[in-house]
C-alpha cells in the first residue's frame, strides 16, 4: 500500500483569547491518499482555514504533527518547511492572487523561477499547463484581461505547475458563478486521475463537496463523515 500523501496525528490548535484558551482543533487525525479529492465543510469560524495553514506548513500546531510525503513538517527548520512547501504542496484560494503587472504564462512559472527552473523549461511546463486547463489561447493576457473563471484557471496552473503531491483549496469556487464553478470541479477530478494529485477542499459549495471522494465535517475541533 502505498504511502499517505498527507497525515495529521492527534492534531491540536489552541488560542488565548485574554483569559480563556480557544481549542480550535482537538486532537484531529487526518489521512489522505494519492489522488484523493477530499471536501471539508463547516460553520464559519469552525477552524477550516486555521486546518489548511497546518496542513499546508503555513501555521505550526499546539501540539500533534504534520507530515506531507512521509516527512514530518513540525520536525524540520522553517527554511526546510518552505523548500517542502514548495516541492509537495499546492495552494488556490479564493482570491487568486494573482500578479496583475505579468501575463498568465509569467504568473505560472513564478514558483519554478523561485526553484531555479532555467526561464526556457518553466515557459514550456507553463505553457502545457495552462493548455491543459483550457487557456492555451490567453497565454499573454494579464489578469485584468481574464475573466473570473479563466484567473481561477491560471491559479490552479500555478498551484499544480511543480507538480505537487497534494493541491490546498479555500473556498475555490465562492466568487465564480455555477457553470464555472462545475468547469473548476471537472478539471479537479481529471488531474486527480490523470496526475494522481489529491485535492482538499474546504468550501460552502454544495455541489463542489458532494461530488468529492469524501466529505468531512468540521465541528467541535474534530473532523466527521459525512455520507
Amino acid at each position: 500500500m502505498s504511502e499517505p500523501v498527507m497525515q495529521a496525528r492527534r492534531l491540536v490548535k489552541r488560542y488565548q483569547q485574554g483569559p480563556r484558551e480557544i481549542v480550535v482543533l482537538d486532537e484531529l487525525d487526518f489521512t489522505v491518499k494519492a489522488g484523493e479529492r477530499i471536501a471539508i465543510v463547516g460553520s464559519s469560524g469552525s477552524g477550516k482555514t486555521t486546518l489548511l495553514n497546518l496542513l499546508g506548513g503555513l501555521d505550526s500546531p499546539t501540539s500533534g504533527e504534520v507530515s506531507v510525503a512521509g516527512y514530518d513538517l513540525a520536525g524540520v527548520s522553517e527554511m526546510q518547511r518552505g523548500i517542502l512547501r514548495n516541492r509537495f504542496i499546492g495552494f488556490v484560494y479564493q482570491f487568486h492572487h494573482l500578479l496583475a503587472e505579468f501575463s498568465a504564462l509569467e504568473n505560472v512559472c513564478m514558483p519554478l523561477y523561485i526553484a531555479g527552473i532555467s526561464d526556457k523549461e518553466a515557459s514550456a511546463r507553463a505553457a502545457s499547463l495552462l493548455e491543459r486547463v483550457g487557456l492555451g489561447e490567453r497565454l499573454t493576457h494579464k489578469p485584468a484581461e481574464l475573466s473570473g473563471g479563466e484567473r481561477q484557471r491560471v491559479a490552479i496552473a500555478r498551484a499544480l505547475v511543480s507538480e505537487p503531491k497534494c493541491v490546498l483549496m479555500d473556498e475555490p469556487t465562492g466568487n465564480l458563478d455555477r457553470q464555472t464553478a462545475l468547469e473548476i470541479h471537472g478539471l479537479m477530478k481529471e488531474l486527480s486521475t490523470s496526475l494522481a494529485t489529491s485535492f482538499i477542499v474546504v468550501t460552502h459549495d454544495e455541489a463542489l463537496a458532494a461530488a468529492m471522494d469524501r466529505r468531512l465535517s468540521l465541528v467541535a475541533g474534530k473532523l466527521h463523515v459525512e455520507a
